[in-house]
């Protein structure tokens, strides 16, 4: 009521000019002071609701992000992904940062000293410890490692993570499915951002390793400040790119074939290979070849497919781009160590 009489009180004075409203003057300065310490109160009891409320939400969010990202993996070589980018002119580069790069422009001090650790799997790729295992001296070509291409001309060449956390091979090597495929690194530097394409030859030996690289791009990327740099990857398709080609693609035939066993792989490839499939050309043969287990990237052949003249078709999709097909004899493929070149088999 005391309140209401002020407020009266306050109108009639905006009306008249004066208005004596009594001696209550010092009563109504400690009931206003009260209302307004109550008004404070009931807000900050609905700022804290409201940060509580943000909170929870920003842990469900990153627990969210967290388990998408660790399930990426398998969905990248189940063909569900896409790559960002299917064509890059050249294999290293120092470009501006792109949109997604935001304001971060990647300028770092000591940057060769990234404090060891896990690599976290991204949507397209991942991110973690750049780091290398080739000269940036010699700057010498790939030997195939893991993948076991052997001796090639591949000069940007890397070995990508076979784990998430030690020992669970959650990581992009996939028992050798990620093979001939090509990644696109960027690494922060004392310059900024620094990019450069890579194709997958091997796999890292080391539980903190991301992509370990082969001595040319790494020395694009470090210079002579070699060590564990931070660094993000995606992956995309290996054509048009510069640098990651040994040779012409063709399908290799493991030595040691016979009529009785064969393996076989694709060297250079436009992209990680998807899936083998062999179709008679004159027959309705049909068979999906199954990748080695413990031979990392070879296929096995088919012994009914060895031991005939039979002419087949054999296809193979990649994990983007489009499909390559060969135009071979079934005993071809029984040939140890032939080197069947697609420009040679395509009739």
């Amino acid at each position: 009521m005391r309140n209401l009489a002020l407020a009266f009180c306050f109108s009639a004075l905006l009306g008249a000019g004066f208005v004596a409203c009594g001696d209550d003057s010092s009563a109504s300065a400690v009931d206003t002071l009260s209302s307004e310490s109550a008004l404070v109160s009931s807000s900050a009891d609905v700022d804290s609701s409201s940060s509580s409320q943000i909170s929870s939400e920003s842990k469900t969010s990153s627990s969210s992000v967290e388990n998408d990202a660790r399930s990426s993996s398998d969905a990248l070589f189940s063909g569900k992904q896409s790559s960002s980018s299917k064509t890059v002119a050249t294999s290293s580069e120092s470009a501006p940062a792109s949109s997604s790069e935001g304001d971060d422009d990647g300028k770092c001090t000591a940057c060769d000293s990234y404090t060891a650790a896990d690599p976290e799997l991204t949507e397209n790729g991942g991110k973690g410890s750049v780091t290398t295992y080739g000269s940036i001296t010699a700057k010498e070509t790939s030997l195939g490692g893991a993948c076991n291409y052997g001796q090639t001309n591949i000069q940007y060449y890397a070995a990508i993570h076979v784990n998430v956390s030690p020992g669970d091979e959650k990581g992009p090597w996939n028992g050798g499915a990620a093979c001939g495929g090509c990644v696109r690194v960027k690494a922060k530097t004392p310059d900024g951002w620094k990019h450069v394409t890579v194709r997958i030859t091997d796999r890292c030996p080391d539980a903190d390793c991301g992509v370990d690289l082969g001595g040319a791009p790494a020395a694009d990327i470090m210079g002579n400040q070699v060590g564990r740099y931070y660094g993000e990857w995606e992956f995309v398709s290996c054509e048009g790119v510069d640098g990651v080609w040994g040779d012409s693609t063709s399908i290799w035939v493991k030595e040691g074939a016979s009529e009785f066993w064969s393996i076989i792989q694709v060297r250079n490839p436009k992209d990680m290979v998807k899936s083998i499939a062999i179709y008679g050309i004159n027959t309705r043969d049909f068979y999906e070849l199954e990748m080695v287990v413990g031979t990392e990237n070879f296929w096995t052949v088919p012994e009914a497919v060895l031991k005939t003249d039979n002419r087949y078709r054999v296809v193979v999709k990649y994990r983007t781009g489009t499909d390559d097909e060969w135009k071979i004899k079934g005993s071809d493929l029984a040939v140890p160590e032939a080197n069947l070149y697609l420009y040679e088999h395509r009739e």
